[in-house]
């Protein structure tokens, strides 16, 4: 079973990300118009401050009394998320994600934020390893 590196390699390194103290508003109109399901929050200096998924804003944007363009980010991202090292195995991610009931997890190497790694990352991968195992399956079975 290949790494989190592996993954990480194949995705595309512009993170989709937003400031802390940007408004919620702000954040669906960036999720809508790029078609994803979260950002990643970095402050000015481009550390990572947490993640803001359609998740968050739906379980507690809705229970606070103001509008949307005027509540911030960082009222809502998630700062307590478990994280893997860019050297762990798919397997161990994956258990992370089922033990902490999370789709996205931070990716670290020595404390440097790499990107975000999703189960639908993973089950990408793992549906690739399987089509690659059959290929060659086939392939020794034919000569």
């Amino acid at each position: 079973m290949e790494n989190v590196a592996t993954i990480l390699r194949k995705n595309h390194r512009h993170f989709k990300k937003i400031s802390p103290s940007a408004s919620i508003e702000n954040a669906l109109v960036q999720m809508s118009s790029r078609n994803v399901e979260y950002l990643i929050v970095m402050d000015e200096d481009e550390n990572f401050r947490g993640l803001l998924t359609e998740h968050d804003i739906t379980k507690k944007a809705i229970f606070i009394n103001r509008p949307m363009a005027q509540i911030k980010v960082m009222e809502i991202m998630n700062t307590l998320l478990p994280f893997a090292d860019i050297n762990n195995s798919l397997g161990h991610c994956m258990r992370l994600m089922k033990q902490f009931n999370i789709r996205h997890l931070p990716v670290f190497d020595n404390l440097h934020f790499h990107g975000i790694i999703s189960s639908d990352d993973i089950l990408q991968e793992l549906i690739h390893e399987k089509a690659e195992m059959l290929e060659e399956e086939e392939y020794a079975g034919i000569y």
